[in-house]
C-alpha cells in the first residue's frame, strides 16, 4: 500500500521554487489590492480568513446562522453609525437568513423528512401573508416597484423566512432558554449603552448622526431621547419594554436561581431603558403583556391582584402629578392624558386624510409607497407626504383595508391558538410560564404598534417571529420537558 505521508515539516515545503513563486505572487496581489482599494481592501483581506471559518462552521451547524440573524437584528443599524461611508448593514439580516437556508439545503439535501417541522399552520400563514405581498407588487397604484423590494422585507418577508428556521433549528427546550438568554444579554447591553448616552453623552458617531438627521426627532425641548444602538428612540423604547415584561415574567417561573436573577436583571433594565427612551407609546407593552400573562394563569386571585396593580399604575399616571418633576415620568404621563398631547390630534388629522384617500382603494397604494421608503422612492406621491406613524396605519395605507384585515386576522389567530396551547395543552409549569411570557410580549408589541411602527422593525420583528414559532411548538417542548423530569405525558 502506498504511503503518502511526507515527513518534511511545513517550513521545508515552503523552500521549493513553486512555493516561493506562489508566495511572491500572493504578496504582489495583496499589495496591489491594498494600494488600489485602500483601507477597505486591507480590512477585507484581514477579515477573509475569519469569514471562511464562519462559513465552514455555519454549513456544519446552520443554527449558527439563526443566532447570527438575532445578533444582526440588534447591532447592524447601530454599527452603521460608526462607518466612514454608508454601508447597508441592515441587509445583513437578509444575508444571514439566506445563508442559513443554503446551509440547511446542503445539510439535508438527501433527507426530506428533516423539513417536516415546517409543515404547520403558522408557516402557512406566513406564506399566505407573503403571497399577498407578491400580488401587491402588481398594484397599479404603486409609483415605485423598487420600493417594493425594500419595504416588503420588514412587512412580509422576514416573517416567512424566520418562522420555518425556528421550527427546524430552535426545536428543543435548551434552545428556548438560549434564545431568552441571548435576548436578555443584548437587551441589557442596549440599556447600558442608553445609560452612557444619558449620563455621559453621545459619542462621536452618535453625535454625527444627530447633527445630520437625528436631532429633529431625538432632541425635544433640549432633552435627548435615548436611542442606544437601535434605529431610533421609538424602537428602543418598545424593544426595551418588550424585553422588560418578558424578562420579569420569565423570572417568576424558572426553577434555577441564577436564571431567575438574570431574568430579573433583564426585566428591570428593560423597563428602565423604556423610560430612558422617552417613548410614551412603549408603556402599553408591559400593561398589555402583564394582563395576557395573568389571563393565561387562569387563577382568579392572581388576576385580581394583577388587575389592582395595573389599575394602581394607571391611576398614578392618569390622575396624579406625583414625580412630575422627573422628565421621564412627566413624558410617560402624557400617554395616559391624550388631551395633553398635541401630537395625538395631528395623528388623528393624518388618519382622516388617509381615510378619505383610501376609501376607494381597497388594496392601498402599494408596498413602499408610504413612510421612509415612500419619501425616498416616490416623494411626489400622496402617501409619502402624510405620516403614518402606526404599523397598522402604514399597512392600511400601502396594502389597503384588505391587507390590514388579513394581517389582523393572522395576528388574532396566532394569539388565540397560542393562548389555547399555553393554557390547555402545556403541563410543565416552567414551559407554560416562559411561553406565556413570550405571548405576553407579542401582545404588548401588537398594542404598541397601534401608535408606532415597531412590529416589523429590528430587532423586534425577528424576536416576535421567533416567539411565535416557539409558542406553536408548545406540545413538543412540553413533552420534552416532561420526559426530562421523568413525568408521564397525560395529553390525549
Amino acid at each position: 500500500m502506498l504511503n503518502n505521508y511526507d515527513p518534511r515539516p511545513g517550513s521545508l515545503k515552503l523552500r521549493t521554487p513553486e512555493a516561493i513563486l506562489l508566495l511572491a505572487l500572493g504578496v504582489v496581489l495583496i499589495s496591489y489590492l491594498i494600494a488600489t482599494g485602500g483601507l477597505v481592501s486591507a480590512v477585507a483581506l484581514i477579515m477573509l480568513p475569519f469569514v471562511l471559518i464562519y462559513l465552514n462552521r455555519l454549513f456544519v451547524n446552520p443554527r449558527i446562522g439563526l443566532i447570527s440573524v438575532i445578533f444582526a437584528a440588534f447591532l447592524a443599524i447601530g454599527i452603521t453609525r460608526y462607518l466612514p461611508v454608508p454601508v447597508p448593514l441592515g441587509l445583513s439580516v437578509d444575508g444571514f437568513l439566506f445563508l442559513t437556508y443554503i446551509a440547511l439545503f446542503f445539510k439535508y439535501f438527501y433527507d426530506r423528512s428533516a423539513w417536516k417541522p415546517i409543515q404547520n399552520d403558522l408557516s402557512l400563514l406566513a406564506l399566505i401573508w407573503f403571497l399577498y405581498a407578491i400580488l401587491e407588487f402588481f398594484n397599479p397604484l404603486a409609483l415605485s416597484r423598487v420600493a417594493w423590494f425594500y419595504a416588503v422585507r420588514g412587512f412580509n418577508l422576514y416573517m416567512l423566512m424566520t418562522i420555518p428556521l425556528v421550527f427546524m433549528l430552535f426545536n428543543r427546550v435548551k434552545y428556548l432558554n438560549y434564545f431568552l438568554i441571548l435576548w436578555g444579554v443584548l437587551s441589557i447591553l442596549g440599556t447600558l449603552k442608553g445609560m452612557m448616552q444619558e449620563y455621559i453623552g453621545p459619542d462621536f458617531a452618535e453625535q454625527r448622526w444627530l447633527n445630520q438627521t437625528g436631532a429633529v426627532t431625538h432632541i425635544i425641548f433640549g432633552r435627548l431621547r435615548i436611542f442606544s444602538f437601535y434605529s431610533d428612540a421609538g424602537q428602543f423604547g418598545a424593544a426595551q419594554g418588550h424585553a422588560g415584561i418578558v424578562g420579569l415574567l420569565a423570572a417568576t417561573v424558572t426553577r434555577r436561581k441564577w436564571e431567575r436573577i438574570f431574568y430579573i436583571i433583564m426585566g428591570v433594565s428593560g423597563l428602565y431603558g423604556m423610560m430612558l427612551s422617552g417613548t410614551r407609546g412603549a408603556i402599553i407593552v408591559p400593561f398589555i403583556g402583564g394582563l395576557i400573562f395573568l389571563i393565561h394563569r387562569r387563577n382568579f386571585l392572581y388576576l385580581l391582584i394583577g388587575a389592582i396593580i395595573l389599575a394602581g399604575v394607571f391611576a398614578f399616571f392618569r390622575y396624579t402629578y406625583l414625580g412630575q418633576d422627573n422628565y421621564y415620568i412627566r413624558r410617560m404621563r402624557t400617554a395616559f392624558r391624550p388631551q395633553e398631547a398635541a401630537s395625538l390630534q395631528v395623528r388623528l388629522e393624518n388618519r382622516a386624510l388617509l381615510a378619505e384617500y383610501l376609501k376607494d382603494k381597497p388594496f392601498g397604494g402599494g408596498i413602499g409607497s408610504a413612510g421612509n421608503w415612500g419619501r425616498r422612492f416616490s416623494p411626489q406621491g400622496f402617501l409619502a407626504q402624510v405620516p403614518t406613524d402606526s404599523w397598522y396605519v402604514q399597512i392600511w395605507a400601502e396594502q389597503g383595508i384588505v391587507g390590514l384585515t388579513l394581517h389582523l386576522m393572522i395576528l388574532a389567530y396566532i394569539m388565540i391558538k397560542g393562548s389555547y396551547l399555553i393554557m390547555a395543552r402545556v403541563k410543565d409549569p416552567e414551559i407554560k410560564g416562559k411561553l406565556s411570557a413570550l405571548a405576553a410580549g407579542i401582545g404588548g408589541i401588537m398594542g404598541a404598534s397601534y401608535g408606532n411602527g415597531v412590529l416589523g422593525q429590528m430587532p423586534t420583528g425577528i424576536l416576535i417571529y421567533t416567539s411565535m414559532a416557539l409558542i406553536f411548538m408548545a406540545d413538543q417542548l412540553d413533552r420534552e420537558m416532561l420526559q426530562l423530569r421523568g413525568e408521564p405525558d397525560k395529553k390525549e
